[in-house]
């Protein structure tokens, strides 16, 4: 590692450069922690010894330590994308030639369902979770994730999502309708076996995970970064996970929706997409596809901020054009939202929203080619290191370019008409969704590695490694245009010959074996390397990012000193040696919380231990929908009392976090000792921060609040679909009369009432008085408990079941739908009131009432919305 060279002179430089000198070559000091003076060896074991995960089996299943279920993450998607690629080969051995035999159709539709499923959803986004969870705490200078329980917990109901997808596929009995399961033939009425169940509970049990997921990296953006990490100070890295996160809160409720729609259909006589009952299989699409495109940038921009992270590295300046490239992630995927159609032009649309979705999706190209562009220039710029890690990421830049414009020759409506369910498009989703996810994870898993390992990859072999990989995926997949212009389509098993089509399937089929042993190669050197590669040190590559200001593998603590970030390279100024203040907090498991925007130091968080309850309810989470599939009531019921008691567990309040008097800044004494005090320095200010907080201070505040926007969403496409499908239907809206407003409106009335006396209960909390507190939680109940009483009797009295027709399915699911959050609801207050009288809470420390506060009125808002949708719009339909 001794040539990687300093970086260059000023006189080398353009003007804007801010790159300051650095090491020279051959020397490369390990930097220490953000400049701080060291700790003393008692301070240091003490932080470990609270921080570090205990050993054997007990400890496997309890850490919530974010390094290692980032590799967790890491090590399963690679599991995957084996599985993946194996599957691909068979497919590929059977279209190597024409009229083969390897596979039957059955097996192929098996096959080729459950690889696109693999790579797509078990693949893509959960590596790009591993790097994320692994990377993000040492980027932000902060010591673990917002939510370490949560974290757990995504992982855990990941795997069990995998294993349930996967555990009819031995069996022969694997999804088998494509990765999009397209309606009709996905319904009971073609496909009745248990395939579909199995891929649709599987797909709504994953929407879970990458949920959860999601909302853990959009407060950890919000609450745990370094003092001083303003918004415009943030990594590349975390722009590209923190969008795609953003973007799952909002799109997965739509595809988990459509699946378990889908899935009522199956199996409780629904009638959402059945033609024969005014049903409409193109709200499937629309569904399907509104999650699924913004998907393609969910597993495109993390990547994308892979490259703009550690590209600069090798380049050895900044990136070109920092806030350029950070509002052109975000652009990306809002407009990555409004273009959902175009996978829809040929179904028929009017001309008008062909032509409204044509322009948006040539518009989308323009914020990735601003990305493009700034990678060229930071490297034109720069003086390039070609390392290993930098072949990949130069890689990555031609096949975004290869991918990006396939895609925008697919924006063109009547060039799309001309190559939709071709080959064509099956090349421009291989290296979008392929070329453009694995050239980034292979470059950053290298660049990376002897953080993750304390060891570095062998560099000659790697190099190997990227020519293989590269030349094997261009001669496997840029074959495939050449097949789709030819008209061979897409989704068929086997071929005649004479079609033209030979030759480029032949090397279509050597490119993807050439392919997998570059994937085979790159496998076999991290297995060795990890073992006997040579030791790095803190920073190998001269890197400026703060992961590399700690030892490699970083401590269980990450930072004994929380940083104190200056800048968007902290390594790389002039400084990045001087001892500065930073923040010491080891009374405990604690974290640093700041303001979202200027990142200043806001509280003092506390941070929960290792714990088994993620592991339980993953465990119990898959086991209801194992239940569910073998239609067992006694079974799903008994996993989901599981699932409670471990919330229960979760959520109990702890009195031993009580308050203690914050302090935090250490600093260097005169004698050089680090200096402890009751308050935090900013120059001039003295700021005294709260401990484990109260109100938007807490933790739980910020994770409900994501928690209500995902769910508003999830209710947003339940009244879609309802409006779509009543305003196609040809029937009367409602068949069976107009709904009758007295008992609905009565019951509308209590539940906002019940809002009154929660808000109350909360305000009595806040001014010490216990028992009126717990009076008003409990007349919160019972006019909770009521709604629902008067909901039953409601369906009790409806001439219509689920099953009847497309409204009855409509009705009953939308309200099972809000009944299921008002039950939740009404078992979250019953346990804050028995809280209340426990003394749990105090001026202080209501959290947990504010907490559940906040969801029970966005319940009581949501019922407003279907009140108005379902009771009251029958009357403005009839009347027009």
């Amino acid at each position: 590692m001794n040539d990687i060279p300093a970086s260059p002179a000023a006189s080398d430089r353009p003007a804007s450069a801010t790159v300051p000198r650095r090491p020279r070559a051959g020397r490369l000091s390990r930097v220490p922690e953000t400049g701080t003076a060291p700790l003393d060896e008692a301070t240091l074991r003490r932080l470990q010894e609270m921080w570090e995960t205990r050993p054997g089996w007990r400890g496997w299943l309890s850490t919530v330590d974010h390094k290692t279920i980032g590799l967790r993450y890491l090590v399963t998607a690679f599991v995957f994308l084996v599985l993946g690629g194996v599957e691909a080969l068979i497919m590929r051995a059977q279209l190597a030639r024409p009229n083969e035999t390897l596979l039957t159709p059955e097996q192929y539709d098996q096959l080729f369902t459950m690889h696109g499923v693999t790579m797509i959803f078990l693949y893509a986004l959960p590596v790009l979770s591993g790097f994320s969870n692994y990377l993000w705490p040492l980027v932000l200078g902060s010591r673990d994730m917002a939510f370490p329980r949560l974290n757990a917990l995504s992982y855990w109901v990941f795997l069990g999502a995998g294993i349930l997808l996967y555990a009819s596929f031995p069996a022969g009995q694997g999804a088998n309708a494509g990765w999009f399961n397209y309606v009709p033939l996905s319904t009971a009425a073609y496909d009745p076996g248990p395939n579909i169940d199995v891929y649709a509970l599987g797909m709504v049990l994953l929407g879970i995970s990458t949920t959860v997921g999601a909302g853990n990296f959009v407060i950890t953006f919000l609450r745990m970064r370094a003092s001083g990490m303003s918004v415009a100070r943030l990594p590349i890295l975390v722009w590209g996970t923190l969008t795609a996160s953003a973007a799952n809160l909002l799109a997965v409720p739509s595809v988990s929706l459509a699946f378990f729609m889908l899935w009522l259909d199956r199996n409780a006589g629904s009638h959402f997409f059945d033609t024969t009952a005014d049903g409409r299989p193109l709200l499937w699409q629309h569904l399907f596809w509104i999650f699924a495109h913004p998907w393609v940038y969910v597993v495109v921009l993390p990547a994308m901020g892979i490259v703009s992270d550690a590209l600069p590295t090798f380049c050895r300046r900044p990136i070109v054009a920092y806030a350029a490239v950070a509002l052109s992630t975000v652009a990306t995927m809002l407009v990555g939202f409004e273009v959902w159609l175009h996978h829809m032009f040929a179904t028929g649309l009017p001309p008008l929203a062909l032509a409204f979705f044509g322009a948006a999706s040539m518009v989308i190209s323009v914020p990735s080619a601003i990305a493009v562009f700034a990678w060229i220039a930071t490297i034109w710029t720069g003086k390039p290191v070609f390392k290993t890690p930098f072949y990949y990421f130069a890689g990555f830049v031609l096949m975004f370019t290869v991918g990006g414009v396939s895609g925008v020759m697919t924006a063109a409506v009547p060039l799309d008409w001309q190559l939709t369910d071709t080959y064509f498009v099956v090349a421009h989703l291989h290296y979008v969704l392929l070329g453009i996810n694995v050239f980034p994870v292979l470059g950053g898993l290298t660049y990376w590695f002897p953080k993750f390992t304390g060891r570095l990859m062998h560099e000659r072999f790697g190099k190997w490694t990227f020519w293989v990989t590269f030349i094997g995926f261009n001669l496997g997949f840029f074959p495939m245009h050449i097949s789709g212009l030819l008209g061979m389509p897409r989704r068929i098993y086997t071929y005649p010959e004479g079609m033209g089509w030979d030759t480029a399937n032949l090397l279509t089929s050597i490119g993807a074996f050439v392919f997998a042993i570059g994937i085979a190669m790159f496998i076999g050197n991290a297995l060795v390397s990890a073992r006997r590669g040579a030791r790095a040190s803190a920073n190998p590559w001269n890197a400026a990012g703060l992961e590399w200001a700690t030892s490699s593998p970083p401590p269980p603590y990450n930072f004994a000193i929380l940083p104190s970030v200056r800048s968007r390279d902290p390594l790389w100024q002039p400084d990045a040696n001087v001892p500065r203040p930073g923040y010491l907090l080891h009374r405990g498991r604690e974290a640093l919380g700041v303001t979202p925007l200027m990142g200043e130091p806001d509280v003092i968080l506390k941070m929960p231990e290792d714990s088994y309850a993620p592991f339980v309810l993953g465990v119990a989470s898959t086991l209801v929908f194992v239940g569910l599939l073998f239609h067992s009531t006694q079974f799903t019921a008994l996993a989901g009392l599981a699932c409670g008691l471990a919330l229960l567990s979760w959520l109990w309040p702890r009195r031993s976090l009580g308050q203690r008097e914050p302090f935090a800044p250490q600093g260097t004494t005169p004698a050089g000792k680090v200096a402890e005090t009751t308050a935090i320095r900013s120059e001039d200010e003295t700021l005294a921060l709260p401990v484990g907080s109260a109100g938007e201070h807490a933790g739980g505040w910020w994770g409900v609040l994501t928690l209500v926007v995902t769910e508003t969403a999830l209710f947003g496409y339940l009244i879609f679909s309802y409006l779509y499908l009543a305003s196609q239907s040809a029937q009367p809206w409602p068949p069976d009369g107009l709904p009758k407003l007295g008992m609905s409106g009565l019951n509308t009335a209590l539940l906002l009432t019940s809002s009154v006396f929660v808000w109350l209960a909360g305000a009595f909390v806040r001014r010490a008085r216990s028992w009126p507190a717990f009076w008003s939680m409990i007349a919160g109940i019972a006019l909770g408990i009521a709604f629902v009483t008067i909901q039953f009797f409601e369906w009790h009295d409806r001439p219509y079941g689920l099953a009847t027709h497309l409204y009855g399915s409509l009705y009953f699911t939308i309200t099972g739908f809000h009944m299921a959050h008002v039950m939740a609801g009404v078992l979250m207050l019953a346990a804050l009131a028995f809280w209340i009288a426990r003394g749990y809470f105090d001026g202080r420390r209501d959290a947990a009432l504010t907490i559940g506060g906040l969801y029970w009125h966005f319940v009581d808002v949501v019922w407003l919305f279907i009140f108005s949708v379902l009771y009251l719009s029958p009357y403005w339909m009839r009347g027009r």
